[in-house]
Order: C-alpha cells, then structure tokens, then sequence
C-alpha cells in the first residue's frame, strides 16, 4: 500500500491510501501502527473499499507530533476527526482495536457527524481503559524517565517478542515487533508523545463515551476474538446490550490482534457489515 502524508494541526500523519469505494479508516492502538491491519486492508481494498490506514500517534509512529499537540484520549480521536475532514469525507466507516477501539468510541461519541458506521474489534471498553493488568503504567508514566528505563529490557529481542506473545495466536514476525518499537527508542520527540498519550489513559473517557453512544443512531458491529484474555468477549457484549443498533461477530482462534490472528474472517466482517447496512439504507431511502 502506498504511504502518503497529511498535516494535521496536530502535526504530520502518515497513512496508507488503497482502494475505492466506501471510505473505511482504521485506528490501531498502543505501541503498533498501521501494518496491523495489512492482511485486513488489502483484502477489503480488493473488495471494492477505499481503505485509509494511519499510524497514529502512539508510540509507533516515525515523525514526532508538534510540541503543543494533544494526545490525550479525546485529542487523538479529535486528530482522527480532523484526518476524515481534510480528506473531504463526510462520513466514514471506522474500525478500532485495542486502546484504539477506545479512542473510536470517543470519535464516535464526540464527533458522530464524521462516523457513519463503527466496527470494534477486541478493545478497552468502560473502566477497562486501560485494562487492569496495564494501568499501574499510567501513574508511573507520570515520572520522567521511567518510561525509558521501562523499555530498556525491550532491546533485548527475546523480551520483545515475550512483550508481544500474549495478544496474538500465532507468532508475530520479529522483524515487525522490531519495527513498533524502534520509533519510540531513537527518537525523543516520539518517545515524549508516546508518554503524552499513555498519561492520558483514564476510565473516565470510556464510561463517558459508552453513556453517549446510547443515543448514537447509526450502527455497531462487534468483531470480537474469542480468546481474548485482555478483553473479553463480555465486555463487548455489555456495550452491545447498551447501543441501540449493535451486533456481535465471534471471531475463532484469535486474540486481541484479530486482524492479525484471522484477516480473512475480520475483513469478511467489515465487508458484511458495510454492505448489508448500505443495503439497509438504500432500501429506506
């Protein structure tokens, strides 16, 4: 996929454009970027959708964001907001992962107008943001310089792929682990937005975004890996039982990185889930 560059008032993003068709942007979460969801672009672009895949600010990400830009929670989804904006996009289908997810709950929240439909894959929902086994990171990201003395053993490349072993079925290629964290290593402008934005995590930012997603009026779908031990699949079924149009895809023999475990069977999802509600409309208007 081809990589393009945007400047946002944030700073730059970088993203990857393939495809035509319905507009589907992806939101990756912490401490990966955009090739995340490769497997699940590629087949949804050949499919006859525009794909539009980012690398967000989180850690990942190879140019450093302004000084002043703001990565908290409700900034980054304001950014993603923003990006739908400058492309001349009115509406668009979003699909999230991980604290990606979160932050799509609070684009389509805050910003409803720019999501036309809002796909969520294994994700931080309610007080899970983050989940428990991550949030002492949040007041230790606090204190300068303990980010960087947390990511020390990360040079080693058997504690990388150990870092990374419990959010996917199948092996992650080294090389690509390699990849997610060097940004964050070399480079101290990414590295301070990565702990901008892990500073910013809170409980607060979900739970407000589930209250308002009780009145969203367009729909949801669930593409959910069932072995999961992050997130589970019944927290996904709690925000499903809350959204008034919201449905459930049991994703088989995957984890948190789905689109990683099963791209086939999340892309199937997506695609479904698109058509059958442009179906929907089509046939109410």
């Amino acid at each position: 996929m081809s990589q393009e560059t945007i400047q946002l008032a944030q700073g730059p993003v970088r993203y990857r454009d393939e495809g035509s068709g319905d507009p589907i942007v992806f939101v990756h979460g912490y401490l990966v970027d955009g090739r995340l969801w490769e497997g699940v672009a590629e087949r949804l672009a050949a499919d006859r959708f525009r794909c539009l895949v980012p690398d967000w600010p989180m850690g990942s990400h190879t140019i450093a964001m302004n000084p002043d830009a703001d990565l908290s929670p409700p900034g980054v989804a304001g950014m993603i907001a923003d990006f739908v904006e400058r492309l001349g996009l009115e509406r668009v289908t979003i699909v999230g992962n991980d604290s990606g997810g979160a932050i799509s709950q609070i684009l389509t929240a805050n910003h409803p107008e720019r999501v036309e439909r809002l796909v969520l894959t294994n994700c931080d929902t309610f007080e899970h943001f983050p989940p428990a086994a991550f949030k002492p990171m949040v007041p230790l990201a606090r204190i300068p310089g303990v980010m960087s003395a947390l990511a020390l053993p990360l040079r080693m490349g058997a504690v990388r792929r150990a870092a990374f072993r419990p959010f996917a079925k199948r092996p992650i290629p080294p090389s690509l682990i390699d990849s997610w964290l060097a940004p964050s290593q070399r480079d101290g402008g990414v590295s301070h937005d990565m702990r901008k934005f892990v500073v910013g995590l809170h409980k607060r930012h979900t739970l407000a975004a589930a209250e308002r997603l009780r009145t969203f009026k367009r729909p949801i779908r669930f593409a959910w890996g069932v072995d999961d031990r992050f997130f589970k699949l019944e927290h996904a079924k709690r925000l499903a039982g809350m959204v008034p149009d919201a449905a459930i895809v049991e994703i088989p023999d995957s984890k948190t990185f789905a689109a990683l475990d099963q791209p086939a069977l999340v892309a199937e999802a997506v695609a479904g889930f698109v058509r059958e509600h442009e179906a929907a409309d089509a046939a109410a208007a």
